[in-house]
């Protein structure tokens, strides 16, 4: 499983704040009015080369006062559950109020590692005001201006050290994650595949609440399918389900080597397929798209096109993604799902050797070489790929520093046009010769 940090406290303490600093992103809406993080809250980070997921729990509380409080101690309940390790952010500028005290009550019962974070320490005078965090009986608390980033690397020295190593599966499967929003037809696909009705499934989005493994063995493929599938178990938490989903699903893709993800015909491609899209991608996935509910849409000749072109533009850079339109209720095309997902298992897994890399991509870099800067020509002598999960090139030049990423997606074009690597993220590098 992968190492999660989940960012929890009441409103307006500056979790989103940083969660970006923290991603190194802006997606995050940040302003003073509290409750106006809206967007899907979670984004890969790292640390003395260590990864790991970031959660901003504020993403997933419903804007009404009187719900408020219920949701946000709901979530750091799922958050105790989901998370390797808890940041707790209070605000030193106004010391601790009762739902401080009311989460700090919650996580003294975790056997999690807890990490109170005091926020808006942005001069030396507040810094005296931390020390009545201690009265949480959390343990140590770490000053910290989110809007600067002062205190974020002392903190997260501490954190990684909490990480768990993840020791490397003996299971030489390909694992496949059937991933995508609630109610888009997973169970379903799970069911048609194996031809039981393993899951439960009804018409209320997030029926389905644990992932599930199932081993398949039948029509000559072999693998296993980590569905993120099942009926949860603790009825304790009454339900914050789209946090509780985007916990299950970060951790389903991290465990998988090919994602297949779902989306519905009738709603198109949303904001959140694109954030699960983009969480594969940079956990080095292999992605397939998968198009349910295809019956339900009028057809004409283009339509499959318009549809593909609308996929492609939402995912840029990365289109090189194959799309299967499917209708699971109809049992349409979803074998081949499995045989394109099977398809970019290998694409990922593809190793080229060295003398023919170099046999194809030299002759294609000199006749369009890197262009020259500050009258300083780039020679690329030399191309090997590096021993990984994933595709990933070393190329050795002369100026490795003078080589921009227009040239760096040309460059992957060319790999993709003449190896390819269909559903498959590639990592290139350029190294000094």
């Amino acid at each position: 499983m992968s190492n999660i940090i989940a960012i929890v406290g009441r409103p307006n303490v500056g979790k989103s704040t940083l969660f970006n600093r923290l991603t190194e992103s802006r997606k995050a809406i940040v302003d003073d009015i509290s409750g106006v993080t809206r967007d899907r809250h979670y984004g890969t980070a790292e640390w003395t080369d260590r990864q790991f997921t970031v959660i901003d729990t504020g993403g997933y509380v419903a804007n009404s006062e009187d719900v408020y409080e219920a949701a946000i101690r709901e979530q750091v309940i799922i958050a105790i559950e989901e998370a390797s390790v808890l940041i707790f952010m209070v605000d030193v500028t106004t010391g601790i109020t009762d739902l401080d005290d009311d989460i700090a009550q919650v996580l003294r019962r975790s056997n999690k590692p807890v990490f109170v974070t005091a926020n808006k320490v942005d001069n030396t005078a507040l810094h005296s005001e931390i020390s009545t965090f201690y009265g949480f009986g959390l343990g140590e608390v770490f000053p910290l201006s989110s809007m600067t980033g002062s205190g974020t690397g002392e903190l997260l020295d501490e954190i990684v050290k909490h990480f768990e190593d993840i020791p490397e599966e003996e299971n030489q499967l390909p694992k496949i994650t059937i991933a995508g929003r609630p109610n888009v037809g997973k169970s379903s696909l799970v069911n048609a595949l194996i031809g039981k009705e393993r899951n439960i499934v009804t018409a209320n989005a997030g029926t389905t609440r644990d992932s599930i493994k199932i081993h398949y063995n039948q029509f000559g493929h072999e693998f296993m399918l980590i569905d993120t599938a099942g009926l949860r178990k603790k009825t304790k938490v009454k339900e914050n389900l789209e946090f509780y989903s985007v916990m299950r699903t970060i951790k389903a893709i991290e465990e998988a080597d090919v994602v297949i993800l779902m989306i519905d015909a009738v709603e198109g491609i949303e904001s959140q397929d694109i954030n699960i899209f983009h969480l594969a991608e940079k956990n080095k996935k292999g992605i397939v798209i998968l198009v349910n509910k295809w019956d339900l849409i009028e057809k004409n000749t283009q339509t499959m096109k318009a549809f593909e072109e609308e996929i492609h533009e939402r995912i840029r850079p990365f289109t090189d993604v194959p799309i299967v339109f499917t209708s699971v209720l109809n049992k349409q095309r979803i074998f081949k799902a499995i045989e394109v997902g099977l398809e970019v298992y290998k694409n990922r897994s593809k190793k080229v050797p060295t003398s023919k890399l170099n046999d194809v991509m030299l002759p294609l870099i000199e006749k369009f070489p890197p262009p020259a800067l500050k009258g300083k020509h780039i020679k690329i002598k030399y191309i090997t790929q590096i021993n990984a999960t994933s595709p990933m090139f070393a190329f050795f030049c002369n100026l490795p520093q003078y080589i921009k990423d227009p040239y760096k997606r040309f460059i992957e074009n060319k790999l993709r046009e003449n190896f390819d690597f269909s559903g498959a993220p590639i990592q290139i590098y350029f190294r000094q010769k």
